[in-house]
């Protein structure tokens, strides 16, 4: 009997303990005929290539920078994803791409068994990418306000499109507020701070105060130089694996058909 194949697919994808995670999670659960692979993509366009190539691959996750770059290869997205704009699950069904997120649930849960959520009224999330939207998504079930971080040179503009109308800074405006306590929560959804790639240049850190709870969704290194700063500063730090572990068993259930349909 040919095994299950499930995966993940981005670039860079050598920092990930997704496989770790499941290869653990198969072993557990005497599953012997699954298998889970990293599949480092230089171009969404080889997609078409790594299918052919694995005809057993029943479904994959999906990392950066791929998350809002899959909707031409989808048969069908839910509306949840189609309203976060990007994708992290994949499940494959006679040869057709489903497209769902998980980030959102594997988030906001992984945020709830660490605080009481209904103490946090206000949220800054760093980044304007796919895991922020999913991020955004998540506070906004909540009714917490978001303002996004981002590069761009623009002035509490309101950038259209995104989900509850979030207000935007860029960082340069962010460094001329005095504190930054009209957030509760500051969550960093960009890749800066893994292996290899730098922190934010751009960020007020010394703003951070023990009024503040920092989320880094990056979980490798375990503590980014944003938490060890926050955590320095007294803030209630959290990192990114509790979510990887919670958004992969909801992946799971997509696959095997046990879960809603995010």
């Amino acid at each position: 009997m040919h095994n299950k194949v499930f995966g993940l697919i981005g670039n860079p994808i050598k920092h990930s303990f997704s496989k770790i995670y499941f290869e653990e999670k198969f072993r557990r659960l005497g599953i012997t005929d699954c298998e889970y692979k990293l599949f480092e993509l230089k171009s969404i366009n080889e997609l078409p290539q790594l299918l052919e190539s694995e005809p057993n691959l029943q479904g994959f996750n999906v990392t950066s920078p791929y998350k809002t770059s899959l909707e031409k290869y989808l048969i069908s997205s839910t509306i949840t994803t189609q309203f976060i704009g990007a994708v992290n699950t994949v499940r494959i069904n006679d040869g057709k791409l489903f497209g769902y997120n998980t980030d959102w649930i594997g988030f906001l849960n992984s945020l709830k068994s660490q605080i009481d959520i209904t103490k946090i009224h206000s949220a800054l999330v760093l980044g304007t990418g796919g895991a922020a939207s999913a991020v955004k998504y998540a506070l906004g079930t909540q009714q917490i306000n978001c303002k996004s971080a981002t590069t761009k040179d623009i002035s509490w503009t309101r950038l259209p499109l995104l989900p509850y109308g979030e207000d935007v800074i860029s960082y340069k405006d962010l460094n001329k507020l005095d504190n930054l306590d009209m957030f509760d929560l500051i969550v960093n959804a960009t890749p800066c701070g893994m292996e290899h790639i730098e922190p934010l240049k751009e960020f007020p850190y010394q703003n951070i105060t023990s009024k503040h709870i920092v989320f880094d969704l990056i979980y490798n290194p375990e503590e980014t130089y944003l938490l060890s700063r926050a955590r320095k500063n007294g803030a209630k730090t959290i990192n990114g694996l509790g979510m990887l572990y919670l958004q992969a068993d909801e992946s799971w259930k997509i696959w095997t058909g046990t879960g809603k349909l995010l």
